[in-house]
């Protein structure tokens, strides 16, 4: 080793050890000589070189300070950290200092269900419910009201149909975007989508260097033709009977995910964003209903005793189905349940938005000493 250098308060400053904890290797400032690379790998939390077949090579090692990010201070609370396998159930229990988590193809994301009292957020002068944190550690969470103590119709931001006025008698319609004759359109807006956008100006457009558009809302539009089969991409346009696969993995299967299918087209994101659509305006959207599965919602079956129940109808972006002349998506109900309804209809909306990673957050996630943005 030629030298250790290691950040203070935003300077490398020389050391003669590495650092035992509170830093990261720095792996692209990092450099060894005579072709070699340092690299960490971080299942053995170790330090390695590639390449290193030379006599005489020496490495120089910069480590950065190690900030937390927003979903490892909030997983510092959690000491019991479960996994759940059956959705065919739902979660009523009292789950303060449970987090659950599953994996995807992105990584691992970890998810609250049942009763939590402690996944309380303050952010831009509301309240919200953390849904996940998701696989990049950015924190999806769901409105609440403008106080801790909102209930009923407090906890929306008002009501909505979801498409515009009279316009269901197509499959296009199911979607927070379409496009006449494309299952995935993505052209025209629909009417929830400017509902949203305007409260996000409103209210969230001088909070924007603290979301994060590139985790995403999946408004996952994959679909069948056949009511039990598998999701292939067979009907959804014009008036075909489309089941789609929300219906088959909530209804049919009960096997919710977290991931999206179709990223490319289904996952909203911001323009300029890595992942998904990069289509949306503003970096806010609708709560799945697989997350809403995930939280111990099940289709047709009532939960009272869960922290999405409000005793209010409201939409989430997910489509069930285009059947008998209607378009129809997916909505909590009045009884904390999964339901469906055709697009003409009004029910609440409750904004979701994702706080970016790299923010420092304070609290304890209680009602009454909720996780805060520090500096926002």
């Amino acid at each position: 080793i030629a030298g250790i250098y290691i950040e203070n308060n935003g300077e490398y400053q020389k050391a003669t050890n590495i650092p035992e904890e509170g830093y990261t290797l720095n792996t692209e400032e990092s450099t060894c000589n005579n072709n070699a690379s340092i690299g960490w790998d971080s299942e053995e939390e170790q330090i390695y070189v590639s390449n290193l077949n030379t006599t005489n090579t020496e490495c120089t090692l910069y480590f950065d300070e190690h900030v937390p990010t927003a979903g490892e201070t909030i997983l510092v609370n959690y000491p019991t950290q479960l996994t759940r396998d059956d959705f065919s159930v739902t979660v009523t229990d009292t789950t303060t200092g449970t987090i659950y988590y599953a994996d995807t193809s992105k990584g691992r994301t970890y998810y609250f269900a049942g009763n939590p009292t402690d996944n309380w957020v303050y952010f831009a002068g509301f309240y919200w419910r953390i849904i996940r944190i998701n696989e990049d550690g950015t924190i999806r969470m769901i409105y609440q009201g403008t106080s801790n103590t909102a209930t009923g119709s407090e906890t929306q931001i008002g009501t909505s149909d979801f498409s515009r006025d009279n316009l269901y008698n197509d499959n296009m319609y199911v979607g927070y975007m379409y496009q006449s004759g494309q299952v995935h359109g993505l052209t025209t807006d629909s009417l929830i989508k400017d509902e949203l956008d305007t409260w996000y100006q409103n209210n969230l457009a001088r909070y924007a260097d603290d979301l994060d558009g590139n985790a995403g809302f999946c408004g996952d539009r994959t679909s069948t033709t056949s009511s039990s089969g598998a999701p292939n991409d067979t009907g959804g346009t014009g008036t075909t009977t489309t089941y789609y696969s929300g219906f088959i993995r909530l209804i049919t299967n009960k096997t919710p995910t977290f991931e999206c299918p179709d990223e490319d087209n289904d996952l909203y994101t911001t323009s300029g964003s890595s992942d998904g659509n990069g289509a949306l305006d503003y970096p806010i959207g609708l709560i799945t209903a697989d997350e809403v599965a995930y939280a111990g919602g099940v289709y047709a079956t009532s939960n009272t005793s869960y922290y999405l129940y409000t005793n209010q109808y409201y939409w989430t972006m997910s489509p069930y189905f285009f059947y008998s002349g209607y378009a129809w998506v997916s909505f909590v109900d009045s009884g904390g349940g999964l339901s469906n309804n055709s697009v003409d209809n009004a029910w609440g909306v409750r904004p979701a938005i994702n706080l970016r990673a790299d923010i420092q957050l304070s609290g304890s996630g209680t009602a009454s000493d909720p996780y805060l943005v520090v500096g926002a």
